[in-house]
């Protein structure tokens, strides 16, 4: 049975039993906990923490999920991989542990021909929480299990939370006998590769309180409503339908591993050393598809950084295999030919996905080369040190640098004869991972201590009433106020304090979009609002500076948005979105926007494209955006179910979560059609201009574009007008002359350059030429000393001229200095073979500082006074040598 057949038959199956069937979320998740969706319950976790009312009693989806924490343990275990989808359905204060214990046994294993998967009973053991005498006798009563096929275990496997105070309770594992040729008989307690777990029932029933880890935390109390939450892994059901050993051989993996081979021309499953590679590759490679087809892009932050980490594992395993030329060009349409059945948006968008992908491998291998530059060098400067080990530091820099794999470091350290203090190099490692864990530990818990009073006001009084959509002012209640202590009941002036009212005007920055300024004004006081933001689902938390008397909880106060900073606001927003179209008119679909942000006045908008838009590209971009403006495009806003909205070609950001219903903003109807919750201008025109300022990179493959919109858009073009007019007076030449007459006058510069360059060179071989009928023997070395006007490349040049003067077949020494306090050392080649070195002449000079190669080397640092001395010096180390 296909993948995607497996997948579709769970959706039917519970869709036919009353269940909503609710798309996968896009991986990148707005939790701020989380980098990427990591479990099928992540998108509900809203209602099952009871942040929001939940939208159905009964849900089923197949999720997108990506795991990164250990990701160089891929391909190394045949039962985990980075990108996996995890097939559940959820019941939110409906059914409980007999149904969903019922549901889960009969999908299993039911026949084929029935909708089943068709598992043998007989193979199929569970355990259950040691606590759990119900569910146990649920499995008897329902599948019939003996108590031996019924294992209890404790709270690290069997009991469920989210590792911080909210639901928890005991889960029930379903495991699958692969027989004897796999592992130990004795049941999941005893062997986890014979016995693959492939479905996970959760019973929330329970509140936990703090507490670290999944254990020694106090159990609070009865949640008001039990809820179930399930996950099926999709790929393990897939491997053992499809009676394979592991997820990496199942039909969505396997073609791309069997491309791998082929390309380094080697047979799987011929060496294990060479099988962990290729599944890395068939794991990173499908994993990076998906990532690129929801919206992610490389990048050195966050997931922009993992994808990138991803991306270049795969090539650097293909490198490993033997296969040195570009490999994603061969695999990545193997992958999406294999993820299609399932997910057609990677055939939709996969001129825009490879050409991310593809530019992320030339990149990647532009800095191998580099790294091999840099690598060489460092090689050379132990072996001239007298050295036989390139230090951990050196290595860790390679790598966090430069991206260079420490495995590449070893073998091409190896092939030079010098080994990579790899005890060094993984303590860094460690250190960084460590730094890594300890900031999500504390976004984790720091988010849960610094939402905790906002939850408890949410749970008293309920979702803020929002309305920002069609009024800039309300008469609201002050409902809470926190300091930084906590709950305080009044802020005095000059008190910064978050303010939760009970009906806000104000917009909370979302979707891009900067929050909104304004006043709250009370009988006894006045506070400016400076941020505007949504901590929790359905409440919005205002930053407020007391600008005069006081504000107590329970006052009344007349919130007023700023309304020419909201007219700004809805001007950036709108621009935004006619700059977006305008963009893809331009260059195409592919152009989709990655990111956004506006405020009043300005605007950005990062998409993804290889390589500078020309000036011309640029001008026809803003010229398309403007023309929309001329026209006065009407905008208009729609609410509709998503299904809708996407069959209508609406665009939705990669990283926002959306509802049943949506709201679809429109400017010229088909022309511009892009989910929005923000604030929007009438109709175009009053958006009034929008003036690119700048195009630059913001990674590989990722562009941004930023603009001034607006009044402040008329403003950038008049200081533009004014800046060509002062040029023009000042060269005294007509506007459209400028162009020519300024490459004129660099034209003349540049051929000024080049004869002061020429006439320096000749001063300095005549130089060079005059101080080399100076030389001096010391021991048979003829040495040479002298100062240089200027700095350390004036004495470079000078050395290596003296030096080429110096007769052939004799060694040479030269030393010049200058008043910059920067010596340096050459030597010919007849010195280097006397056993001479520059590197160690500078260091000894200038008491261990300095460094290069063995032939040409500087140091500085040397006051003016001691620079005679310093060169006198040269004759008398020479000699020492």
């Amino acid at each position: 049975m296909r993948t995607a057949d497996i997948r579709q038959r769970f959706l039917d199956y519970f869709a036919a039993r009353g269940h909503t069937v609710v798309p996968s979320a896009p991986l990148p998740t707005p939790d701020p906990t989380l980098l990427f969706v990591n479990a099928g319950m992540v998108p509900f976790k809203p209602y099952f923490t009871g942040e929001a009312a939940p939208l159905w009693e009964r849900a089923t989806s197949v999720q997108k999920c990506v795991r990164t924490l250990d990701i160089e343990e891929v391909g190394k275990t045949t039962r985990h991989g980075s990108f996996f989808q995890m097939n559940g359905n959820f019941s939110f204060g409906d059914y409980f542990k007999e149904e969903a214990i019922a549901f889960a046994w009969d999908l299993s294993t039911k026949a084929q021909e029935d909708g089943g998967y068709g598992l043998d009973p007989e193979k199929i053991w569970v355990t259950v929480h040691h606590s759990d005498t119900e569910s146990r006798g649920i499995w008897r009563e329902v599948a019939g299990l003996p108590d031996e096929r019924i294992v209890a275990r404790g709270d690290e496997d069997n009991f469920w939370s989210m590792g911080v105070p909210g639901p928890c309770g005991p889960c029930s594992e379903l495991y699958y006998d692969r027989g004897p040729a796999l592992g130990r008989e004795g049941g999941p307690a005893v062997d986890e590769d014979r016995y693959m777990e492939f479905w996970n029932l959760v019973f929330m029933q329970y509140e936990r309180g703090e507490g670290p880890g999944k254990s020694g935390y106090p159990v609070l109390g009865e949640l008001p409503r039990r809820n179930i939450d399930t996950g099926m892994g999709l790929e393990r059901m897939a491997t053992l339908l499809q009676g394979k050993d592991n997820l990496y051989e199942i039909d969505e993996t396997r073609p791309i591993l069997d491309r791998a081979a082929d390309l380094a021309g080697i047979r799987y499953g011929a060496d294990e050393a060479a099988d962990v590679r290729l599944r890395v590759v068939a794991d990173h490679v499908r994993t990076a598809l998906m990532l690129l087809a929801d919206g992610t892009a490389p990048g050195n932050e966050g997931r922009g950084y993992v994808l990138r980490r991803i991306l270049r594992r795969s090539v650097r395993s293909m490198r490993q295999l033997g296969f040195h030329d570009r490999a994603l060009t061969e695999l990545l349409p193997v992958a999406r030919d294999c993820m299609a059945p399932s997910y057609p948006e990677v055939v939709e968008s996969y001129a825009r996905i490879s050409d991310q992908a593809y530019g992320e491998e030339d990149a990647f291998r532009a800095t191998l080369r580099q790294g091999t530059t840099v690598l060489d060098t460092a090689v050379a400067k132990v072996k001239d040190e007298g050295g036989r080990s390139l230090p951990g530091t050196q290595a860790f820099l390679l790598h966090d640098t430069y991206g260079f794999p420490i495995d590449l470091t070893l073998e091409m350290a190896a092939e030079q004869g010098v080994e990579v203090d790899r005890d060094g190099f993984t303590a860094l490692m460690n250190a960084q991972r460590e730094r890594a864990r300890a900031d999500a530990r504390a976004r984790k818990s720091g988010g849960a201590a610094d939402t905790s009073a906002l939850r408890t006001v949410l749970d008293a009084h309920g979702p803020t009433d929002w309305r920002a959509w069609d009024t800039l002012t309300t008469e609201s209640r002050v409902l809470a106020l926190l300091g930084t202590e906590g709950s305080v009941p009044v802020a005095r002036t000059g008190d910064l304090v978050t303010v939760v009212l009970d009906r806000t005007p104000f917009y909370a920055e979302s979707g891009g979009q900067d929050s909104d300024a304004g006043l709250l004004s009370g009988a006894s006081g006045e506070a400016e609002v400076v941020d505007v933001q949504r901590p929790l689902p359905g409440l919005v938390a205002h930053q407020v500076r007391i600008t005069a008397g006081e504000l107590a909880v329970d006052d009344t106060v007349h919130a007023a948005v700023d309304s020419e900073w909201r007219l700004g606001a809805r001007q950036a927003h709108s621009g935004t979105h006619v700059l977006h179209a305008a963009l893809r008119e331009v260059l195409g679909p592919t152009a989709l926007q990655s990111g956004s942000y506006n405020r009043p006045g300005y605007l950005r908008l990062d998409f993804p494209w290889r390589g500078a838009l020309s000036p011309a590209v640029r001008s026809e971009v803003e010229e398309a955006a403007n023309r929309a403006l001329r026209r006065d495009l009407p905008v208009g806003v729609r609410w509709m179910p998503l299904p809708e909205a996407k069959e209508l070609g609406a665009l939705a950001l990669f990283d926002e979560t959306y509802g049943e219903k949506v709201r679809v903003v429109e400017i010229g109807g088909a022309w511009s059609r892009e989910l929005c919750g923000g604030t929007h201008v009438e109709h175009a025109a009053q958006v009034g201009t929008v003036a690119l300022t700048s195009e630059s990179s913001v990674g590989a493959g990722m562009r941004r574009l930023e603009a001034a919109v607006g009044i402040e858009g008329f403003g950038y073009l008049a200081r533009e007008r004014d800046l060509v007019a002062r040029i023009a007076e000042r060269l005294n030449a007509p506007r459209a002359e400028l162009p020519e007459k300024i490459a004129g006058l660099l034209d003349r510069l540049k051929a000024a350059d080049r004869e002061n360059a020429r006439l320096k060179q000749q001063a300095t071989t005549a130089r060079a030429a005059e101080l080399a009928g100076g030389m001096v023997d010391v021991n048979g070395v003829q040495v040479v000393t002298a100062t240089a006007e200027g700095g350390a490349d004036e004495a470079r040049a000078l050395a290596a001229a003296v030096r080429d003067r110096l007769p052939v077949g004799t060694p040479g020494a030269v030393g010049i200095g200058t008043g910059a306090g920067v010596v340096v050392v050459a030597l010919n080649k007849a010195a280097r073979e006397a056993g001479l070195n520059a590197a160690l002449l500078v260091k000894q000079l200038l008491g261990g500082r300095g460094g290069g190669s063995p032939e040409l080397a500087q140091g500085g640092g040397l006051a003016a006074e001691r620079l005679a001395g310093t060169l006198a010096e040269l004759p008398r180390v020479i000699g020492g040598q």
